[in-house]
């Protein structure tokens, strides 16, 4: 009888064990699921165990998207989905910094100043990295950060600003330009070391780009006209960022 009491009680000990061998499979598997969809999304990484950092990344690639839908073989950032993750970053006190990391060609104006100005507002200490490059709305979103940094071998692009679709002939439409063209240059000039003069004359040059109004800036000029503060790459961008978190730290 005590032997199969035994055998009763160590046969239901191995089912609890492997329902419980189950039960951790299927929350792996969830979380393995989350993580997938996060860095297929927004290319974030999930904030599980497997994943600790007081720091968070911000990927701003391709095009950056609008109000109005880019076709589906273009590879963009959602501005839509942008704003809450910032948003996320004033209010999480486990986040202590913003790293923004930046391979853009441009796109939405309105859009991309509004995630700049978002950025350029936040109370943490924020750093961008300029990869491959940071091209027209690409630089107010480089440069909103409080220090930034670009890669050697990346490149950006100051140019006037364009318009798509239907343009009519008429004052009221240049005066719009030249007042959109002037929220960009103020942007770029309020919040990094350039010149704004300097920054006109780039973006009008037209002996710079054989076919195309503006100036291209590699990883060291940005620095020289003052665009960016430093030529580096991740460790640099992360090594400076952590200095910032203590400084601030230290002044709470």
């Amino acid at each position: 009888m005590e032997q199969r009491e035994k055998e009763f009680k160590m046969n239901e000990s191995d089912e609890n064990e492997r329902e419980e061998k189950k039960g951790d499979a299927k929350t792996e598997g969830k979380d393995d699921s989350e993580t997938s969809d996060l860095i297929k999304e927004l290319g974030l990484f999930s904030t599980g165990s497997d994943f600790k950092s007081d720091i968070q990344c911000l990927t701003i690639i391709g095009s950056v998207e609008g109000h109005s839908l880019m076709p589906p073989e273009h590879k963009t950032t959602k501005y839509e989905h942008i704003i809450p993750q910032l948003v996320a970053v004033e209010e999480n006190p486990k986040v202590k910094g913003l790293l923004t990391i930046l391979n853009t060609m441009g796109g939405d104006v309105e859009a991309g100043l509004a995630l700049a100005e978002l950025t350029s507002s936040l109370s943490k200490p924020t750093v961008s990295l300029v990869l491959g490059g940071g091209h027209s709305i690409g630089v107010p979103l480089a440069v909103a950060s409080k220090y930034s940094f670009i890669a050697g071998s990346a490149t950006m692009t100051l140019h006037p600003i364009r318009m798509t679709g239907v343009v009519i002939g008429a004052e009221p439409m240049f005066d719009y330009f030249r007042k959109t063209q002037e929220r960009v240059i103020e942007f770029i000039v309020k919040n990094s070391k350039a010149d704004k003069k300097e920054i006109e004359k780039l973006m009008n040059s037209m002996d710079n780009m054989a076919m195309d109004i503006g100036t291209i800036l590699f990883g060291d000029d940005a620095v020289d006209v003052g665009l960016i503060d430093e030529v580096g790459g991740l460790n640099a961008a992360l090594k400076k960022l952590r200095d910032m978190i203590i400084v601030k730290s230290e002044e709470s």
